[in-house]
């Protein structure tokens, strides 16, 4: 459900200030303690035996020596209780107990059990079980239990448990309460007490209506109240749960639907008394039952309760129309009715109300006529039946939560008889063997383990069997298979424990029992008590003990409750969160937190509060390189026409968002920044209607506050952004709207104060004249970073520690934080109570300890590490507590659980401040935590740490942590706030530099990276000697490489190609290229040999229009080449060869355009018309080329020519295994065009069609170019050198090479028979 923190409070506040009307039968606790039995006489002590008169009950009053000193029983065994009447119904506080004096004998365990008229007895909850009270450890010492919640009784039993090992059973008590008195009515089913309002109708704002009932039915109305304009208000019991039902008005449209509807409670029809309290004010509504208390919420728009009339109690009045559909009048007693400050019950009495409906109005309370019997899994009641007998006839009435368990088992004097519970169905088992064998097997009914009263009558006689639930007839099972019966005269209830020739399917039965039928005659089970018929074990008679343990439900954020008899699960699924009671959440809190999970841009579930109240919810996460933003969409069009609207009569747009606005508003209390576009385009339309009219156009957000500002401007300035900015396209306004010019305008700009944000609503109100339009567009929340996820604070000094509030984690609390340190413990925050506590330590360099007390004893749980915690490192610790068990997981890998006892305290209780960092004398932390979370709410550390001696807001050293997201050579940047990955260096991008960076290749395409200085230095003819000098040294010093590393991707179709060539200033060069064949070629020169040294490094055919990736080392000699997912293979240059690469002066992609002396195999084969595909991650040392010619935008040392477009169709995943070209039933010869992801475009870029063209052109030349190469080859059979005529404009270039570079094709060059230059 939400929070409502404010209404709530509001409520609170009202209510406490008028409990003292409400209350006055009870008297205030500080002065219920009166010692109750002591002044009693000895006959209002009674036991069940006595073991001599000097041991009688009587004597069993506290610190008195009397008789023996106590009572003891005559047999010292679990049936033994000792019963004081107190006279009149008392409110009981506190009961204490002592061994019996002078002796041996006292009781070390035992329960406590209470009742108003000394029958039907109800035992003592707490924390959800039939409580055992820790006694005595000799005879002396007097112990004290103060109740959790006091009870009203007249009669109170202690039942020993447990007692000496060196005596029996001894006890000697006192009962500490004080008197109680209220006013009790009896209502037969008939009788409806009507209060009569003073006016005809009533308009009610606030409410409270408190009430205590005890009833045996399990459906009946408690009180109603209606209006004739809808309005009601009715609390009845429907199957044994209270309902209550609540309409503070809807319209007749359906558009508003005031109906609310509230269950709670259950086995509410065990007679026994529940107290009920109805707090309302206006919408907000305190619904408690027996001390546990439910906020909600009604439906609707309205506040006020309209009731007409009356209010009745026990019933709909005969007159009414009720809204509901009306149910059964009340059956049972009611006490200490009030409403609104007056008391029913005694206006009753005084006949001040109408009760013209009871027959006999009583003042006193029916007793309840029944007399249940309870069992346990080692229990069982045997009762006798007519032997001999050709008719079984048994029926009784059962409730229980077990879908299995033996209901009654009979021994036949030829067979057997059981009906048993199988699923939560009755069946039946008949098998007789007297002449032959005949075995019937019938069942009936369905989900009977429920918990609610169901009744079975079951008959069997010659050739009959008939099984019957719940008196529906019309269901009855029937058979009619021959069979004869002969009963063998006993009857075993709840359970069959004999070893014996016939024995049942099932053993035992655990639940309760009643109104039990043998032969048609009810069993006198009061003579059973008293041992004068039957027999039984381990049985509790007069007492049904059963407990829901799904109400209150523990299972969290709508978790499904399901329970046996001895404990309850819940279901999470579908729920968001998981764990043993539905409280732990399996989202993370914000993007910020999946960003450091290593998670990239995407749609994904968050949950700001973890296990608070919020719910799961989805959002756009998207991650930058130093910037993660969160965006929630919303549900307005963009551009949305707005029209016929006026200031009296303004069109409201509403915004739904795809999350609550408690969600919203999680996310932006959290973020660092929030921005929301607004955009108003307008004709003949104003907006804010500056200077200084009133707003025609406002917008509300947050908190419902209108705001009178638009984009780009600030809180409380009413102006748009070209009013801040003075460029309003007239001047004497703030707006462009604002001039109401018929041409189209616009307003737009970004709402940038969080704490106004998001706009919920948009109110337009000037589009009603001629020709006026305007065009709303509201854009999606943005909102950047998380501060409750970096919140963090350094302990400097083993004795710093921060404090807070104390922590309400009474039945369910989750703990979890990052820290880090070097010290080999310390504790991390602790919370005291009286003797209940909570503390997570460090407790050494592998172990995180999480220890706690609820009442039972401390436990430790202990999660142990296999490498050192202070390693400086973020860990994670994620702690829980609840009903069920405890857990303790470190770094989402090691984990630890203890379920939590059967039976035993389930809350804790904390009283001092919470410390964080060192408390109470522990050892003391050292270190940085961050991101404290408990219970969904974050500790803001930071902001304590600023006035807190000792400890530092923030911490640094996150890269430690977070580094290794930074992949593919990416540098972690530390910040303040986290961290970001610095992919400069890279060949790749985005915030973990994981995305490829590649671009398309048409023909003739190249790109042109430069090494050195001669990048940035000019080669003028005017350069001075000594400085031209300077140069190469420096060039010499930088540019002499003894090892290369040069990574990328391709994808092709065409061959022979070249796909990347470094040059040098001398004639070393690195050259890979793509042979005839399509099999990869590597080829080094790095001087002293003859011919360059060549390796061919795979047989398999690349150019196939698949991706591959290629890796090469050079170390001096030593090369390694490693191709796709095959094994790296190692080549060794000739020892003739140099190990340096001397001078390294450009790397080329593509194709090579330069002057001077080039290997003439490079540029006769592999040159012409270029390489055709695509290139990706192109990475040289520290050199990105690729990337650096596609994204940047400062002066770099990188030019391009041609068409090169932005793709990363050269790094797509390996969908087939490379294949030659004969063995691949795919391969086209030519090569299909190459797909790629146009993401951005070169602005010279072309579009795929111009590059197919370009390449059938390019094929066409390079035909006629090999053929004239051929003949001038042929001629003049000598090597040339290049040569070329410097292009117009070379005078203002920095150097020949990007004169040529940039110039526009064609080239105009001039070949002379001495210098020949190659342009293929």
């Amino acid at each position: 459900m939400p929070r409502l923190l404010g209404p709530r409070l509001t409520l609170l506040l009202w209510i406490f200030s008028r409990i003292s009307s409400f209350d006055a039968a009870l008297p205030s606790p500080q002065k219920c303690d009166e010692a109750l039995s002591t002044p009693l006489p000895h006959n209002a002590f009674s036991s069940s035996s006595v073991f001599t008169s000097g041991y009688a009950p009587g004597y069993a009053k506290l610190n008195k020596r009397g008789g023996a000193g106590g009572w003891s029983p005559l047999d010292s065994d679990h049936y033994q209780w000792l019963q004081v009447d107190l006279g009149i119904r008392r409110q009981v506080t506190s009961v204490a107990t002592q061994g019996r004096y002078s002796s041996s004998d006292w009781t070390t365990r035992y329960r406590l059990l209470y009742s108003d008229t000394g029958r039907n007895w109800k035992p003592y909850h707490q924390d959800g079980n039939i409580w055992a009270f820790t006694g005595n450890s000799n005879t002396e010492s007097v112990v004290r239990h103060d109740l959790q919640h006091a009870i009203v009784a007249r009669f109170v039993r202690f039942v020993p448990l447990d007692w000496s090992t060196e005596g029996r059973i001894g006890l000697r008590i006192e009962i500490y309460g004080c008197a109680y008195w209220s006013d009790v009515i009896n209502f037969d089913g008939q009788g409806v007490i009507s209060y009569r309002f003073k006016m005809k109708k009533m308009k009610i704002l606030k409410d409270v209506i408190s009430l205590k009932f005890k009833t045996s039915e399990s459906e009946g109305v408690i009180l109603h109240g209606e209006g004739q304009q809808g309005d009601y208000i009715t609390l009845e019991l429907r199957r044994a749960r209270l309902l209550l039902q609540i309409n503070l008005g809807s319209n007749q449209y359906g558009s508003i639907l005031g109906h609310t509807s509230v269950t709670s409670g259950s086995l509410l029809d065990d007679h026994h008394w529940h107290s009920v309290v109805i707090e309302r004010y206006r919408r907000n509504v305190n619904f408690t039952l027996d001390q546990h208390t439910q906020h909600f919420r009604t439906n609707g728009e309205f506040d006020h309760l309209d009731l007409d009339y009356e209010l009745s109690f026990g019933g709909m009045p005969y007159s009414g129309k009720p809204i509901t559909g009306g149910g059964k009048n009340f059956k049972g007693c009611m006490e200490s009715i009030n409403y609104n400050g007056e008391n029913i019950t005694d206006l009753a009495r005084r006949k001040k109300l109408d009760v013209s409906s009871f027959r006999n109005l009583s003042f006193s309370c029916v007793d309840s006529h029944t007399f249940p019997v309870f069992f346990n899994a080692t229990s069982f009641l045997q009762l006798p039946g007519r032997r001999e007998h050709n008719m079984v006839s048994v029926g009784f009435q059962f409730r229980t939560w077990n879908p299995n368990g033996l209901l009654l088992f009979s021994p036949l004097a030829d067979g057997l008889l059981e009906l048993v519970l199988i699923e939560g169905r009755v069946s039946v088992h008949i098998n007789v063997t007297q002449k032959k064998n005949t075995r019937i097997d019938v069942s009936s009914g369905s989900a009977l383990s429920d918990g609610e009263w169901h009744d079975v009558r079951f008959l069997a006689k010659e050739n009959s069997v008939m099984l019957t639930i719940d008196g529906d007839e019309s269901s009855a099972v029937r058979t009619n298979t021959p069979i004869q019966i002969t009963t063998g005269g006993s009857y075993h209830f709840g359970g069959y424990f004999q070893r014996t020739d016939v024995s049942p399917t099932q053993r035992a039965f655990q639940g309760c029992m009643q109104l039990i039928h043998v032969d048609d005659q009810l069993a006198d089970l009061h003579a059973v008590e008293q041992g004068r018929t039957g027999t039984f074990e381990n049985v509790s008679l007069d007492m049904c003990a059963i407990i829901d343990r799904c109400m209150p439900n523990h299972c969290e954020h709508g978790g499904r409750c399901t329970q046996t008899w001895d404990s309850f699960s819940c279901t999470c699924d579908g729920t968001g969160y998981v764990g043993a009671t539905c409280h732990t959440s399996v989202y993370e809190q914000s993007c910020e937190a999946y960003k450091h999970l290593g998670k990239t841009s995407d749609a994904y579930w968050i949950d700001p509060d973890g296990s608070g109240s919020l719910g799961p919810f989805k959002v756009i996460c998207n991650m930058t390189e130093d910037k993660v933003w969160t965006t929630v969409m919303n549900n307005l069009p963009p551009q949305t026409s707005v029209t016929g609207s006026s200031r009296e009569r303004r069109t409201v747009l509403q915004l739904n968002y795809s999350a609550s606005m408690e969600q919203v508003t999680a996310i932006t209390d959290s973020a660092e920044y929030c921005e929301q576009h607004v955009a108003y385009a307008c004709r003949t339309s104003r907006l804010l209607n500056t200077p200084e009219g009133i707003p025609y156009t406002w917008w509300v957000g947050r908190a419902n506050e209108k705001h009178f500002y638009w984009g780009g401007s600030s809180p409380g300035i009413q102006k748009c952004a070209c009013g801040i900015e003075r460029n309003c396209t007239d001047p004497k306004y703030y707006c462009n709207c604002d001039a109401d010019q018929k041409q189209w305008r616009e307003d737009s700009g970004l709402l940038a104060y969080k704490d106004h944000l998001p706009v919920n609503q948009v109110a337009v109100g000037d589009t009603n004249r001629p020709s006026s339009e305007a065009k709303l567009t509201v854009g999606p929340l943005r909102c950047q970073g998380d501060r409750n996820y970096w919140n963090a604070a350094s302990f400097n000094t083993p004795s710093s520690y921060l404090h807070f509030s104390t922590f309400q984690g009474e039945m369910s609390a989750d703990i979890s934080f990052y820290f880090k340190t070097s010290a080999p413990y310390g504790v991390f925050l602790e919370n005291l109570g009286n003797s209940d506590f909570i503390r997570l330590e460090l407790k050494s360099t592998t172990v995180v300890s999480f220890s706690f007390d609820v009442g039972n004893g401390p436990v430790e749980l202990n999660v142990h590490s296999p490498t050192p915690l202070n390693d400086d490192q973020w860990h994670r610790v994620v702690a829980e507590r609840n009903v069920k068990e405890a857990v303790l997981q470190l770094d989402q890998l090691h984990k630890e659980t203890r379920p939590a006892p059967a039976q035993g305290h389930t809350r804790l209780e904390l009283y001092s401040q919470l410390y964080v960092g060192a408390a109470s004398g522990q050892r003391g932390f050292l270190g940085c935590i961050r991101a404290l979370r408990m219970n969904g709410v974050t500790l803001d550390l930071e902001e304590r740490a600023k006035v807190t001696p000792g400890v530092k807001p923030g911490c640094s050293g996150h890269c430690t942590s977070f580094g290794m997201y930074c992949r593919n050579g990416g540098k972690c940047v530390e910040k303040y706030n986290g961290y970001s990955c610095d992919c400069s260096s890279t060949a790749y991008d985005g915030p973990f530099c994981t995305k490829d960076i590649g671009g398309f290749f048409e023909a003739g395409t190249l790109v042109r990276y430069n090494f050195g200085p001669e990048a940035g230095s000019s080669s003028s003819s005017s350069s001075s000697s000594s400085s031209s000098q300077m140069v190469v040294e420096a060039a010499s010093r930088e540019s002499n490489l003894t090892r290369e590393d040069l990574a990328f991707s391709f994808s092709t179709t065409s061959a022979p190609s070249l796909l990347v060539y470094v040059s040098s200033h001398t004639q070393d060069y690195m050259a890979v290229v793509l042979r005839q064949n399509g099999t990869l070629q590597l080829r080094y020169d790095l001087g002293g040999m003859k011919e360059p040294f060549v390796v061919d490094v795979d047989q398999r055919n690349l150019a196939n229009g698949q991706p591959h990736t290629v890796n090469i080392s050079r170390l001096e000699r030593s090369v390694q080449v490693q191709l796709d997912h095959y094994p790296t293979v190692s080549y060794s240059l000739p020892d003739s060869s140099d190990t340096e690469f001397n001078l390294v002066k450009t790397l080329f992609l593509g194709k090579i355009f330069e002057t001077g002396k080039i290997d003439p195999v490079l540029i006769e084969k592999y040159n012409t018309p270029g390489f055709v595909g695509c290139l990706s991650r192109v990475q040289f040392n520290s050199i990105a080329p690729l990337k650096a010619a596609l994204r940047s935008r400062d002066p770099a040392p990188v030019s391009h020519l041609g068409k090169l477009v932005e793709s990363n169709c050269g790094a797509s995943p390996l969908t087939i295994p490379p294949m030659s070209a004969a063995t691949d039933p795919w391969h086209v010869d030519g090569g299909p065009g190459f797909p790629f992801n146009e993401e951005r475009v070169i602005p010279d870029a072309v579009n795929r069609n111009s590059a197919i063209i370009g390449g059938i052109i390019a094929v066409v030349i390079f035909t006629v170019l090999c053929t004239l190469v051929f003949l001038i080859r042929y001629m003049f059979r000598h090597k040339g050198t290049y040569h070329t005529n410097e292009a117009k404009g070379a005078e203002s270039s920095e150097s020949a090479d990007a004169a040529i570079i940039g110039t526009e094709p064609p080239f105009t060059e001039t070949i002379e028979e001495s210098k020949k230059e190659w342009f293929i």
